[in-house]
């Protein structure tokens, strides 16, 4: 029979009473106790004051088993076992005085639980043994339903509830204290975290904050220079022709009725990245950046600015250009230092031990950084890796693309040629180019070395900086910070007197370096080993040569050992000078050419030393084989010009002639145009060179004009003022691919050269072939270009961009109505003044931290219709520069802005991840005409916020269709463009 059965039969009338008499009443003025009570201590027979005797509980079960059987219906168990059922249950309730339990625990476990304990009890079990099964499943069914009344009267008692919340807080308190313990036994994952980042962000900072530059190791200067104080931010751009100039603007008064007018000027492109930017705010712009330079440029000491920028707080800068890196966690993997050994490039979880970093972080630190999309990840020298290997070095960085790359940041350096163009296109990668130092940021450096070279330099900095404007081979030597500094240091060290060529300055460097540093600083021979510089220069080069031969720029420490010691007897001076060991630990630790840059790693200071010995050893040797078997590898470009400027007339005619048997011999036009554009820069470099041999390199050079793609104009580009003899004028360059190709060849020319042949096409119909003019402007001297060039170039179309004051002078010099571009941190008082002497038709203002409102746009002149403001973080107000024909805005300043001028019409381009128009109609409750340019990204835009604008009249949809939503919910009245991009 079912216990719901039995309890229906059984009423609480018959079990209230005998629950009540089974347990002890609570008495008049019970105090109310701390502790749970145990059930022997509730029953009322047990203990001295008991109120019920063993067979007053016999008598009870027996009244109540009597009252079931005596109800109407079927009896639950045959009546001849009623006395043993009576016997079973007394036994059963008494068994609650035996239980070790309290009425707390009672409680806790329910009524169910109870009765199985009480039935378990061993005189309960020999009371139950024999019965029948109906009986058996009434007893069961009645001890259950007498167990809920038992705990029913225990809740009731007030002694109870204030015993429970006692137990409660006190188990309570016993659980948080033992949590307590285990926390500061096992701290948890995020508080390790953070701790050990506390210790990994200054050990970066200290590791990367300085700088060594070369010659102010001299005298009493320090060996190194802090970053802070040295760091030079220079730009970067896409690669020269990459960018791809929208339709020209058409600039009739009022908008006409097929909408162009609404899409920016040709000066202008689809690419953000298109004008130069500050190379440390390329990251801000783009979250994957592969950067190239020359040897030499800047690009491992932005890797350390980076780096030593991320571990700066919010607090130290909060407003600073850098402050988009705050709280990023960076990590620096040279690729020389991960490939030394051709081992598997390293997974997150080994990233600093990979690296040599003594610190350990809590297991699975890098892999929550990267998935939590806080990491700053800093690939340096691509180009260093043997090209064998890097195509297992790209599907090393897809790999952990795939794994963490939303959120992270990601730069990849890289010398120019080291891979082409889209080798991380696909992959979402930005192709960016370090620019060469314009002269003001070659002025910038010398000023600040001689100010961090003490006060003996400081008379040495004004000749210098005249020497460099005044003498052109030697300011085409300073294009790079490494070249500057070698300029800086000689310059000084010879008193003002400077040696003139590539060759002549490393050879000077190298003698400044191996025979000069200890004995200027009066330290004799602090190493026990005094060597002259022609045999120290020996045995270095066979560390170079073996390097390069083998694709490294590092090597083991006993690697290098035991080629300098094998070489030792065949070098005399060497040999007599002791012990090989101890010199080898001189050319490591005194020559200022090697260094240990990790524990068990030797390599050279810089990349151009070890170029410049391995090619003086080939030359040595003259493997020339081994120069012509690598004359389309790109990291032998440098050992090439530097084999020539090493070899004797004879031997440079015998070189040239093997590399143009090597391009004849080239599977295709890429490598052939690579070995003969080698060649043909190499030619510079030679003292000496057979006018059949220079006829027959330019001849073979000149087919390969005009380039056809932008990375062959760059190829070509690296040849120098050469090229400029080969690359066809406007009169013969036929179409306008041809003339924009040569035109960019011409203008990556590190030449003032270049000027008087980019002149030539000034009048170019092409707005291409003249925004490329426009471009190239802040690559040579201010005055000279406006004059030349900028000056006679057709402003329809075009903006002319302003980056620094100078320009400002030359534009402002010139006649009006070419719209301008300020971009960077300019002061609006600059802005003014220009504004007001060009009296530009357009102007556009980008990546101004400075600016928070358009007040230098106040009182411009009433050619003033359009203007576009983008990347500009702290600009908010707009309103004066009102009323306007067009006011442009990217996405980052639509979200900023607060106050709006009257317009009569908005273009809005989107090129954030998440694309959204909500705030337009706030900004513009009344705007008639409406442009949207949706070309950076593939995630739709929503159009249904455009519905709340009341006085929309016309939109214009620029992009793929299929991106833009919510067409079907804009108003009747809108008419609808859409254009597709071609």
């Amino acid at each position: 029979m079912e216990p719901a059965l039995i309890g229906t039969r059984l009423a609480s009338a018959a079990l209230s009473p005998l629950v009540k008499r089974l347990l002890v009443q609570e008495g008049g003025g019970a105090a109310l106790t701390d502790r749970p009570v145990r059930l022997a201590g509730l029953v009322s027979f047990r203990g001295e004051k008991r109120t019920l005797t063993e067979r007053d509980v016999r008598r009870l079960a027996g009244t109540l088993v009597r009252e079931s059987l005596a109800r109407p219906g079927e009896p639950p168990f045959p009546g001849d076992e009623a006395e043993a059922v009576a016997d079973a249950l007394a036994r059963t309730l008494l068994a609650l005085g035996e239980l070790e339990m309290d009425d707390v625990q009672a409680v806790r476990h329910g009524h169910t639980e109870l009765a199985r304990r009480l039935r378990a009890t061993p005189a309960a079990q020999r009371a139950a043994a024999g019965l029948s099964g109906d009986a058996t499943r009434f007893l069961d069914s009645i001890t259950e339903w007498a167990c809920l009344h038992i705990l029913q009267f225990f809740t009731q008692r007030s002694s109870f509830v204030a015993r429970t919340l006692v137990e409660q807080s006190r188990t309570q308190a016993e659980l948080i204290a033992k949590l307590d313990e285990l926390i500061l036994r096992v701290p948890r994952t995020d508080g390790r975290d953070a701790a050990f980042e506390r210790r990994y962000l200054p050990y970066v900072a200290r590791r990367h904050g300085s700088l060594t530059i070369y010659g102010i190791d001299l005298h009493d200067s320090p060996d190194e220079w802090p970053l802070d104080a040295a760091y030079l931010s220079l730009e970067a751009s896409a690669p020269a022709g990459d960018r791809q100039p929208a339709p020209p603007a058409d600039r009739r008064e009022g908008p006409p009725d097929d909408g162009d007018r609404w899409l920016r000027g040709a000066g202008r492109t689809h690419e953000s990245d298109a004008e130069p930017v500050p190379a440390d705010q390329a990251l801000a712009a783009h979250d994957r950046v592969l950067l190239r330079g020359v040897a030499g440029s800047g690009k491992t000491t932005l890797v350390q600015w980076l780096a030593v920028s991320a571990t700066r707080t919010a607090d130290e800068a909060p407003d600073g250009p850098m402050a988009y890196l705050h709280d990023r966690v960076p990590f620096v993997l040279p690729l020389r230092t991960l490939t030394r050994h051709g081992e598997r490039l390293p997974a997150p979880d080994a990233f600093l031990s990979a690296v040599g970093c003594p610190l350990t972080p809590p297991e699975g630190w890098a892999d929550r950084v990267l998935t939590a999309g806080r990491g700053l990840i800093l690939v340096d020298g691509l180009d260093e890796v043997p090209e064998a290997e890097r195509s297992r070095t790209r599907r090393w960085l897809r790999d952990l693309l795939g794994a963490y790359g939303r959120g992270n940041r990601w730069l990849v350096t890289s010398r120019p040629s080291a891979v082409r163009d889209d080798w991380l296109a696909t992959d979402g990668f930005t192709d960016l180019t370090l620019s060469p130092m314009s002269r003001r940021a070659v002025a910038t450096f010398v000023r600040r070395w001689h100010r961090a070279a003490g006060a003996d330099a400081s008379a040495y900095e004004q000749p210098l900086q005249d020497a460099l404007r005044g003498k052109q081979d030697l300011s085409a030597l300073a294009t790079n910070p490494l070249m500057c500094g070698l300029i800086c240091a000689l310059h000084r060290d010879r008193r003002g007197f400077l040696p003139r060529g590539r060759k002549a300055l490393y050879e000077a460097a190298l003698t400044m370096l191996l025979t000069r540093r200890d004995r200027e600083r009066d330290m004799g021979a602090p190493s026990g080993i005094d060597l002259a510089e022609a045999p120290q220069i020996q045995l270095v080069q066979r560390l170079a040569y073996w390097m390069t031969l083998n694709g490294r720029t590092q090597m083991d420490r006993s690697r290098a050992e035991s080629l300098v010691v094998g070489a030792i007897p065949a070098v005399p001076e060497a040999a007599a000078a002791g012990d090989p060991d101890a010199v080898f630990g001189h050319l490591l630790h005194r020559s200022g050419l090697l260094r240990e840059s990790s524990p068990g790693a030797v390599d050279f200071v810089h990349r151009t030393f070890q170029d410049y010995l391995a090619a003086k050893a080939i030359v040595d040797e003259w493997h020339i084989g081994v120069l012509t078997r690598h004359a389309a590898d790109d990291q032998w470009e440098d050992v090439i010009r530097m084999s020539v400027a090493h070899a004797r007339p004879r031997e440079c005619a015998e070189i040239f002639t093997e590399l143009l048997a090597a391009a004849d011999a080239a599977p295709d036009r890429a490598t052939q145009l690579r070995i003969l554009v080698v060649a043909a820069a190499a030619m510079e470099q030679a003292t000496e060179i057979a006018p059949s041999v220079r006829e027959a390199l330019l001849s073979r050079t000149a087919e390969a004009i005009p380039p056809r793609t932008v990375q062959e104009a760059r190829a070509l580009s690296a040849a120098g003022p050469l090229v400029l003899d080969l690359l066809p004028g406007p009169e013969d360059s036929g179409d306008d691919d041809v003339a924009r190709m040569t035109v960019v060849t011409a203008s990556l020319v590190d030449s003032d050269a270049a000027v008087p042949f980019l002149a030539r096409y000034a009048g170019h119909p092409s707005v291409r072939v003249r925004s490329q003019l426009v471009w190239a402007w802040d690559r040579y001297g201010h005055d000279e270009y406006a004059r030349d060039v900028i000056a006679a170039v057709d402003p329809s179309g075009l903006y002319f961009t302003v980056r620094n004051g100078e320009q400002a002078r030359s534009l402002a010099a010139l006649a009006g109505g070419r719209a301008v571009h300020f971009q960077g941190d300019l002061p609006g008082e600059l802005i003014t003044a220009t504004v007001r002497s060009c009296a530009p038709p357009a102007v556009r203002i980008s990546q101004n931290p400075r600016l928070t409102d358009l007040a230098c746009l106040t009182g411009a002149p009433a050619a003033l219709r359009d203007v576009e403001i983008d990347r500009c973080p702290a600009l908010t107000d707009l309103s004066a520069a009102g009323p306007l024909t067009t006011l442009l805005l990217d996405d980052s300043q639509l979200a900023v802005v607060e106050r709006v001028p009257d317009a009569q019409g908005v273009q809005v381009e989107l090129r954030r991840a998440a694309p959204n128009l909500r705030r337009v109609p706030d900004l513009f409750p009344s705007l008639p005409f409406l442009s949207v340019v949706h070309l950076w990204q593939d995630r739709p835009v929503d159009l249904t916020p455009l519905a709340a604008v009341d006085g929309l009249r016309r939109i214009l949809l620029v992009g793929d269709p299929a991106l833009f939503l919510g067409a079907d919910r804009l108003a009747d009245r809108v008419s609808l463009t859409v254009r597709t991009p071609e």
